[in-house]
């Protein structure tokens, strides 16, 4: 079986997770990436199962990847949601995931939430996905499969999360370039939403960046950081919900 992997990671943590489903499932596996502007997919019913993975950003989809999945054909593929979060609360994302696929012509069987280091606060859930959620990850991967084994799979469950979706703010942390930067341009190759000028890579234009922190995890000599101040604000406001270990879920 071939698993179609529709990617959206930053910083790697839904990466490590979509992965490892993968892996459970079997499947040799082609990666079809967001975050790049060119992102195009085309699939088809017997061509194997899609995995649909992004992170969620407040509770949402990020508004970026979920305008690039729209481009997406499922052509009536079998489908697996994965949401990955910071150990806060992934919210709506799942059923703003699930209301995209089902539009673009994907057949959702099931749907995942799992953990991985909160990318802007990196001590909450730091390490994860751990030796547990591989564990987890790898069973819930399992079960996906006996469900596609069977003749019929289908969308017979409910996602959790609300419609309206939440409502969200911009981006609050843009990440800016330190003196220590290089200019080796690494950064503005590998923006998701294209911020940083090839030209000029210790700028950021604060219109357009998504506060996706790739720039933050890429750059070779730690020249890319957020304000100190804010992180600090932030990780006050959600340090009671996230210190409490969440566990990876699913539905299907």
């Amino acid at each position: 079986m071939e698993c179609s992997l529709l990617l959206f990671s930053p910083t790697g943590g839904t990466k490590k997770a979509a992965l490892i489903l993968c892996r459970a499932l079997g499947a040799k596996t082609e990666i079809y990436d967001i975050s790049r502007p060119d992102f195009a997919f085309a699939g088809a019913r017997g061509d194997g199962i899609a995995i649909i993975a992004m992170p969620s950003f407040a509770g949402r989809a990020p508004a970026l990847a979920a305008e690039r999945l729209k481009r997406a054909n499922g052509g009536g593929m079998p489908c697996v949601l994965l949401c990955v979060y910071g150990n806060r609360a992934f919210e709506d994302t799942l059923v703003e995931m699930d209301d995209i696929a089902r539009q673009c012509d994907f057949n959702v069987i099931a749907a995942v939430a799992a953990i991985a280091e909160h990318s802007i606060v990196r001590q909450f859930a730091a390490g994860r996905p751990d030796a547990v959620d591989e564990k987890n990850l790898a069973e819930i991967g399992r079960q996906i499969g006996r469900k596609l084994a069977e003749e019929t799979v289908g969308h017979d469950f409910a996602i959790p999360g609300n419609r309206p979706y939440k409502q969200t703010a911009g981006a609050a942390l843009v990440p800016q370039a330190t003196a220590e930067c290089i200019a080796c341009g690494l950064c503005a190759a590998n923006c998701p939403a294209e911020a940083i000028p090839v030209a000029d890579p210790a700028q950021t234009d604060r219109e357009l960046c998504i506060a996706c922190m790739r720039c933050v995890e890429i750059c070779p000599v730690h020249a890319r950081q957020t304000d100190e101040k804010i992180r600090e604000m932030i990780a006050a406001r959600i340090g009671p919900v996230c210190s409490i270990r969440k566990e990876c879920e699913y539905w299907l």
